[in-house]
């Protein structure tokens, strides 16, 4: 069985090669190893796919370690590599994006479980229910908005919270609770292009690059530590009808590569930027 192993700490001489002792004293073998050590900040980053072979092998490599990460003051997490992340999807009219991730759900080609779909609208209570999903319609008038979808988020279980064309602002104090976990996603004219019809905005400037940002969410509206990026080249002779296809298309797409990286456990959060391994 594989495992993920995730760690950061101060960098100091001597950590891989303690992360490799211990891992094959305890009859583990690395599968997949990966690390960076930022110059800027002093902090050491490393992602280790191992597979434990024998019974007990993770037992004994995770009591060994927890020595090792008290040594290297060491934040780590030991994870399955193929255990699905749960996950509630918040969405409203808009569908493109939630429509790419049920089919990357479906065909297994993103590591999720889906825990429900939570929206402001019942534009996609049908689309949802009907691949036996629960739909939570969460009214934007409703005055416990916050609670009501932390309760949501706490029954279901969800670790992942992905904002797949969410019209709404979450609240500092939601952003607050789950750092790290909310991925949204917009087009990358923000803060060039706010309020209505960006692609209109965008026509109208003669914009030559369209694209999409997938990031955490904080309490700094669309200010979060970017996930992943993707940028189309346009010309003159695309109407603005035109450049909403293609932007929507680049925003699923964007959006499901942020998702991988996390069900994959590769995004490290690093200040207001992120270290992907």
């Amino acid at each position: 069985m594989l495992h993920v192993l995730r760690l950061h700490c101060d960098d100091r001489p001597g950590i891989v090669a303690a992360v490799a002792t211990a891992l094959s004293e305890a009859g583990g073998n690395i599968e997949e190893s990966s690390q960076f050590n930022d110059h800027l900040s002093g902090r050491f980053f490393m992602r280790v796919v191992f597979h434990a072979g024998e019974e007990g092998t993770h037992t004994a490599f995770t009591q060994a370690f927890e020595r090792i990460a008290a040594q290297f003051d060491m934040t780590w997490q030991i994870t399955k590599l193929d255990a699905p992340v749960k996950t509630l999807i918040l969405v409203s009219k808009d569908d493109h994006c939630l429509n790419d991730i049920l089919y990357r759900w479906r065909t297994k080609h993103l590591n999720i479980d889906i825990a429900g779909v939570v929206s402001n609208h019942d534009t996609n209570r049908a689309l949802v229910e009907e691949r036996g999903l629960l739909y939570h319609h969460l009214p934007s008038s409703a005055e416990d908005k916050d609670e009501r979808l932390s309760k949501i988020i706490e029954d279901t279980g969800a670790e992942l919270i992905v904002l797949a064309r969410y019209m709404q602002i979450l609240s500092n104090d939601v952003c607050e609770r789950y750092p790290g976990r909310v991925i949204n996603i917009h087009h990358s004219f923000l803060p060039g292009f706010k309020g209505a019809k960006p692609y209109h905005q965008a026509y109208r400037r003669g914009v030559k690059i369209i694209g999409a940002t997938a990031h955490f969410a904080t309490a700094d509206l669309d200010e979060g530590p970017i996930i992943e990026q993707e940028t189309v080249r346009i010309d003159h002779r695309h109407t603005p009808e035109k450049l909403q296809v293609l932007g929507r298309d680049t925003e699923a797409r964007v959006l499901a590569r942020a998702i991988a990286l996390y069900a994959e456990r590769r995004i490290f959060l690093h200040g207001n930027r992120t270290v992907i391994l």
